[in-house]
């Protein structure tokens, strides 16, 4: 049975793990605070992370890059003119809410993650119509795209194609509803004559996509119809217009606070590591393909934190940027190899369970992306997004051009072609991780006796303690000086807890609570030199519980 959400954030606050941030002063929303336990467990991740990705590779750089970046880095990534979210806010009770979530939401809840079941069936014929129609004529708009959360409503303004007029009404409305950039492009007689041929008869509707994709206006038309409630009192809402909600924050630098002086927080880690590629190959023997990794902050205005560390304001990405040849084959065949390595990063390095691990395929594509996936965990509220795989083109790089003047493109150097480089991304949140593996790990059981212990069944190479040194009598002189040169020994190469506080029984369950693999209990016969078990000790494994005596010199064996 899945433990819940809750359950673990209570253990994960009384046992240190985190604290909610500037608790005295009644605390900041969704802002969390690693404590002594939480934050060795974040650095063992990360460790483990770097070491797979990086160090075991002869492909991949590892990088730490500053927080703030020029200004114009954001212009040209274009976060400055469409990183936001609409939000939508309640009159009566002024909560606010992104709208795509409330749409999700209400999706997932009442319609069992199937859009178009909301759908009639002369609609769903229609639709899936239109996408036979764009797909056999190797059409940008893919079925993966136009697929998209599919609701009902179909407009009469753009559903007839019959006059030239009309057609281009259509193009211009296929702009707005999807947003992507391609259809500009197409032929005047694609639209005019294919499209005709395939819907000949007046009146045939052409199926609208998600509200998502049909700007603001579309988004609080499909919450004002579908979502009348406000989901958090359940009573009916007065909804406002939907606004966008820039996601950067910004700060400013220098004397005077003034639209000059505006800088922003990163709202991703991965735009210094492309305006650095070139920097790195001038400085290092790094030919492509080759890959640039980093573990740092960044930041976002999240309009609704929540759901723990899954959704921050603050948070660490873990973030590689993998750069490829010009061949569009050759990128999508390094972007499946990716995956691979990642799944295989999750189950055999982290441990996740495979049962709980999935991948999704995105359906909407940004407009820079050639393929996207995520690789998804089975929270306790259904499966979320744990990690984003990207092959993100050339768009990086060449933006950056653009905007720099400076030369992006990258000579091969056995043909000597130049190109500027494709790129394939894996992004993965610390937190999120730090979040997965108390999930994942978090084990309440019966004993023999009757008892329940609480312990976490964590791989020994990410617990934040090792081992746990116990004298059995605190009183004892020789137990308590022999105890002492252990940790301090141990301590060296692991991370030690010295606990003589309780019965030992106490101290075990403690232990039990914070993943310590190993107690060791330093007892009479570890001081008494006529006993044969004189300079042994009492080592006892955590998931099995099962105790054996080890000599004090092997102890650091056990790892």
């Amino acid at each position: 049975m899945k433990t819940s959400l809750e359950t673990v954030v209570a253990w994960a606050k009384r046992k240190g793990f985190v604290y909610p941030n500037s608790e005295i002063y009644g605390g900041l929303a969704n802002a969390w605070d690693f404590g002594p336990y939480g934050a060795l467990l974040k650095k063992n991740i990360a460790d483990l992370w770097v070491k797979h990705f990086t160090q075991e590779r002869e492909d991949m750089v590892f990088m730490d890059t500053a927080i703030i970046a020029h200004p114009t880095t954001w212009q040209a990534s274009g976060h400055l003119a469409s990183f936001a979210d609409a939000l939508i806010d309640d009159k009566k009770t002024g909560q606010r809410f992104r709208a795509d979530k409330l749409i999700e939401d209400f999706i997932e809840k009442n319609i069992d993650r199937s859009p178009l079941d909301v759908w009639t069936n002369k609609e769903k014929a229609i639709e899936k119509e239109f996408h036979l129609f764009l797909n056999t004529h190797n059409s940008p708009y893919s079925l993966s795209v136009l697929s998209y959360d599919p609701i009902r409503e179909v407009e009469q303004r753009v559903s007839d194609s019959q006059t030239k007029e009309q057609a281009a009404s259509l193009k211009m409305k296929l702009d707005e509803y999807f947003g992507l950039h391609w259809w500009r492009n197409q032929s005047q007689k694609i639209i005019e004559e294919d499209f005709k041929k395939k819907f000949p008869v007046n009146n045939i509707p052409l199926p609208n996509l998600s509200p998502e994709s049909r700007g603001n206006e579309g988004m609080r038309d499909f919450i004002v119809k579908y979502i009348p409630n406000n989901p958090e009192t359940g009573t009916p809402a007065d909804w406002t217009e939907c606004r966008n909600f820039n996601l950067m924050l910004s700060s400013h630098l220098g004397p005077v606070a003034n639209e000059t002086s505006k800088v922003y927080m990163r709202p991703e880690t991965c735009q210094s590591l492309f305006t650095d590629f070139k920097a790195v190959l001038d400085t290092t023997r790094m030919r492509i393909p080759f890959g640039l990794a980093q573990v740092w902050k960044a930041f976002r205005n999240e309009i609704t934190p929540g759901q723990f560390l899954y959704r921050t304001r603050e948070f660490e990405q873990m973030e590689i940027e993998y750069f490829v040849p010009a061949d569009p084959e050759k990128a999508m065949e390094i972007y499946n190899q990716w995956k691979a390595d990642c799944m295989h990063y999750w189950t055999e390095v982290i441990g996740i369970s495979p049962a709980h691990l999935r991948f999704k395929d995105h359906e909407k594509l940004a407009h820079y992306a050639a393929a996207a996936v995520d690789i998804e965990y089975w929270y306790p509220r259904g499966f979320g997004e744990i990690q984003g795989i990207h092959n993100r083109t050339n768009f990086d790089l060449s933006q950056h051009q653009e905007f720099s003047k400076k030369d992006m493109q990258y000579s091969d150097p056995y043909t000597g072609e130049r190109y500027i480089p494709r790129c394939v991304e894996a992004s993965f949140g610390l937190g999120r991780q730090v979040m997965v593996t108390m999930l994942e790990f978090y084990d309440e059981e019966t004993l023999e006796d009757g008892s329940s212990r609480v312990v976490i069944r964590f791989p020994k190479q990410l617990a934040p303690v090792k081992f746990a040194i116990l004298p059995l009598v605190k009183k004892d002189q020789k137990q308590v000086e022999t105890a002492e040169k252990i940790f301090r020994d141990l301590s060296k190469s692991f991370k030690c807890e010295y606990d003589d506080g309780g019965a030992i029984g106490k101290r075990y369950r403690r232990q039990d609570e914070i993943w310590t693999p190993y107690c060791i209990t330093i007892d009479p016969e570890t001081v008494d030199e006529s006993s044969p078990n004189f300079g042994t000790v009492t080592a006892r494994e955590r998931d099995s519980m099962q105790q054996r005596r080890v000599k004090i010199e092997e102890l650091s064996q056990c790892f």
